[in-house]
């Protein structure tokens, strides 16, 4: 087959979702060209781990492209983007946006809600309920596509057949995504993340297909975001084919030395989510009290990962939280924190990095705590019990103009709601309720995995590793299809 594609990857997950599984494996095998666009600083060491014939590595230009976003007519196009992040059909479950609508509201002073928000209010009434609304929308973004081009330079050199992007153009792919579909090349939006669907809604370009993880996710590009039910391929989710694998994961003895953990010790795990919402110290806080007293059953230990937004640097909120974190390490015993290996350039703790770190923090932790992030997802692949803790302080960050929610009010959004539907893993909103879910799964961890095992057969589809060869052959029957 003498085709060549485009791959947009823009973020860490998409990096571990083409790089990390089978598709392009599978893709270069069949003889297809691959040029892979991603941060322009990154491409010396993914070149120099990436060396099969058939593949290239170009600047996506993220800076022109941010720059473009700035300070070309920057309220519409902030506006534009606001409502495709909102205005998702009442079709299906619109939990997850309606917090960003009041994320905005809060955040912004009154001249910006009577001249912005209130009259933004009416449209989305409308793109939710309307299916032309939301396909106008869709359209009328094409009015912005930098000029000069972004990237005429790559068309002209490559001329691709297809152009593939980790998003539905959520993010500033969407120019990429404009250019193409103006110059007659299909796009593919694959999606890398498990609540992308239901958290961003309406497409930032017009799409002609997409590969998602399970009728879950394809049931809400359909019925969401007005997405052709043909042009949506089930292909499982790449990503997870090397945990399902085992090639990530280290032996327990030495994962334990990798940390200074005790053997002898139960293994309690914190994966931090969630910092932009509202903290996770109240969690965390409550497990290093919990694993440095007599309060669970077994001698236990925690080990606390923290999320890659704890290393932004603004809002300083983030990294006050996770200086916090460091200080209960040195505070109590048995309490250790492991953080995220950075890839570097724009995509910084998102790289994929660590995988078996990851994978090895989930094989071997007795019960893994998070708050619904999507290693609840990835946790029990590995089959390990998941308590989703919720514990609050009051009023979130206490910062003015900084919206919080409470984390017991995050419950029915979309992925959080199936997660806790599926009983694949137990809820706690007190300390006293944590205590009693992790001593429960300490006394019997085959507790509710069966409702494990059913909660991914829905969520992911595939569980036999083989995810990204499926997602590869519908890339390559699209590229039959093509021509160039």
């Amino acid at each position: 087959m003498s085709k060549r594609i485009f791959i947009s990857a823009d973020h860490g997950m998409a990096i571990i979702y083409f790089l990390q599984s089978d598709v392009l494996p599978t893709l270069l095998n069949a003889g297809v060209e691959i040029v892979v666009l991603t941060d322009e600083a990154l491409i010396p060491q993914l070149a120099k781990r990436n060396t099969q014939h058939g593949i290239t590595f170009e600047s996506l230009k993220l800076k022109e492209a941010e720059r473009y976003a700035k300070t070309k007519s920057s309220r519409l196009q902030w506006l534009l983007a606001y409502l495709r992040r909102v205005g998702g059909s009442w079709r299906i479950n619109t939990e997850a946006m309606d917090s960003h609508i009041w994320e905005v509201w809060v955040e912004n002073g009154w001249k910006f809600r009577l001249g912005i928000w209130i009259p933004a209010a009416l449209a989305i009434l409308l793109l939710r309920t309307f299916s032309f609304a939301r396909n106008f929308l869709v359209r009328i973004q094409n009015r912005f596509i930098p000029t000069p081009s972004l990237y005429a330079d790559l068309f002209a050199t490559h001329t691709p057949d297809l152009v593939i992007a980790s998003t539905a153009g959520w993010r500033l792919d969407r120019y990429l995504l404009r250019e193409a579909r103006a110059r007659g090349i299909p796009t593919m939006a694959a999606i890398v993340g498990w609540d992308n669907p239901s958290s961003y809604a309406i497409r930032g370009a017009p799409m002609d297909y997409a590969t998602c993880w399970s009728q879950l996710q394809k049931d809400e590009l359909v019925y969401g975001s007005d997405w052709l039910p043909e042009r949506v391929h089930i292909g499982g989710i790449p990503s997870y084919d090397g945990y399902f694998r085992k090639e990530w994961q280290l032996s327990k003895d030495d994962y334990f030395k990798l940390h200074g953990l005790d053997p002898n010790r139960k293994l309690i795990s914190y994966a931090c989510s969630f910092v932009h919402f509202a903290p996770n110290y109240p969690n965390v806080e409550v497990l290093a009290k919990l694993v440095s007293s007599d309060a669970l059953t077994e001698p236990s230990q925690l080990l606390i990962r923290l999320h890659p937004s704890h290393f932004q640097d603004k809002p300083k909120i983030f990294a006050d939280e996770r200086q916090r974190i460091f200080a209960l390490e040195k505070q109590y015993p048995n309490v250790h924190v492991v953080k995220p290996v950075a890839l570097g350039g724009s995509l910084g703790y998102y790289g994929g990095e660590d995988m078996d770190e990851k994978s090895s923090m989930m094989a071997h932790s007795d019960v893994l705590v998070t708050v619904y992030s999507t290693m609840v997802v990835e946790t029990a692949v590995h089959d390990t019990p998941i308590v989703a803790a919720v514990i609050d302080i009051p009023g979130g960050w206490n910062i003015p103009k900084k919206f919080s929610l409470s984390l017991k009010k995050i419950g029915n959004w979309p992925t959080h709601k199936r997660f806790r539907d599926a009983k694949a893993g137990r809820v706690a909103q007190t300390e006293s309720e944590l205590r009693d879910n992790i001593n429960a799964y300490l006394k019997n961890p085959s507790l509710d995995a069966a409702e494990r095992r059913k909660f991914i057969e829905d969520e992911i589809t595939f569980t036999d590793g083989t995810s990204g060869k499926r997602t590869a052959e519908f890339i390559l029957r699209v590229l039959e299809k093509t021509n160039r």
